[in-house]
């Protein structure tokens, strides 16, 4: 049984979308690009933490599946001219089936031995993104991604951006609100003591590794159409840091703190290369306050501001 999301919460996402399908209104193409990558990033952060934040697994390789998602999408529809409706599905599956490999393989280590192993696999997609020069076009990129008419205009790629985004995340918000996702957490606190009550820790484990893939193909396969193009450096080490630090900066155990993480990140970032180009020496900084000050990220902090608040006009 899925847990219902409160009523200030549902009235909370309902503003949210609202507001954001009314960015193409006020006519400023700079706001409509802005918002469809922070979309595309926020479905990212959000998969990852169905790994981290429900099941107690970091993983330092997630944007291999990112990748496979996204090369596959922009390479059945460039090369071989297949119809969105059957590239973009086909695309997502492939990221589901590689989650599911490399999560046969992980879900028998914990600890930091299953997050070495995913950069390992991860490292392994990127040379093969690298080396398979016929196919992926190497370090050259896979440039020049055919995408069908209707979204060739700025406003109806948002369009469908934003309403594959939402259906995903209404999605992961049934997974994670399920009785799989409570077990799923049951898992992360006490791994052992799950065991003993009958709970395959492994199984667990192997479909938050699957669901979680599965969702960044999703992000990968949007990405790769809207920047008409997927590169090498989508499946480098780099790009599974910087979404997780997205999940930590917004908060892991909260379900809509990686978005909010995704959002403030990108942003951040975006701002910050406009006045330098020390962009990963202000990431290294925001990581070790995330470290030292914000263990629960900007949400833990924002609960923590409100219960100081609400003591404040309690003793008053």
């Amino acid at each position: 049984m899925t847990s219902p999301m409160s009523k200030s919460g549902q009235v909370a996402c309902l503003i949210v979308l609202l507001l954001l399908a009314a960015i193409p209104f006020l006519g400023e193409a700079y706001l409509i690009d802005l918002a469809t990558e922070i979309l595309v990033f926020v479905l990212f952060a959000l998969s990852l933490n169905v790994l981290i934040g429900y099941s107690g697994n970091v993983s330092f390789g997630h944007a291999a599946y990112f990748a496979i998602g996204g090369y596959a999408n922009a390479i059945l529809l460039t090369t071989y001219q297949v119809p969105l409706v059957v590239s973009m599905p086909a695309a997502v599956i492939l990221a589901m089936l590689a989650a599911m490999f490399v999560a046969w393989f992980c879900t028998r280590l914990t600890d930091i031995y299953f997050a070495m192993l995913t950069l390992a696999f991860a490292m392994l997609v990127w040379a093969i993104a690298f080396k398979w020069r016929d196919v992926t076009h190497g370090d050259d990129g896979f440039v020049g991604v055919t995408v069908p008419a209707f979204l060739d205009d700025r406003v109806g790629f948002f369009y469908f951006t934003l309403a594959i985004v939402a259906a995903a995340t209404a999605v992961l918000w049934l997974i994670c609100h399920s009785a799989f996702g409570k077990v799923l957490v049951a898992v992360r606190e006490n791994r052992t003591r799950a065991g003993f009550v009958g709970v395959n820790t492994r199984q667990m484990r192997w479909t938050a590794f699957v669901v979680a893939g599965t969702f960044a193909g999703i992000a990968g396969a949007i990405f790769a159409m809207y920047n008409r193009g997927m590169y090498v450096e989508n499946a480098f080490w780099t790009q599974s840091a910087q979404v997780l630090i997205m999940v930590l900066l917004g908060g892991m155990y909260s379900f809509f703190g990686p978005a909010i993480g995704a959002a403030a990140l990108y942003l951040l970032e975006r701002f910050t290369n406009e006045y330098t180009e020390y962009w990963p020496t202000v990431l290294g900084g925001i990581l070790l306050v995330i470290l030292m000050f914000l263990p629960e990220g900007l949400v833990g902090l924002a609960q923590k501001v409100k219960g100081k608040l609400a003591g404040q006009g309690g003793s008053n």
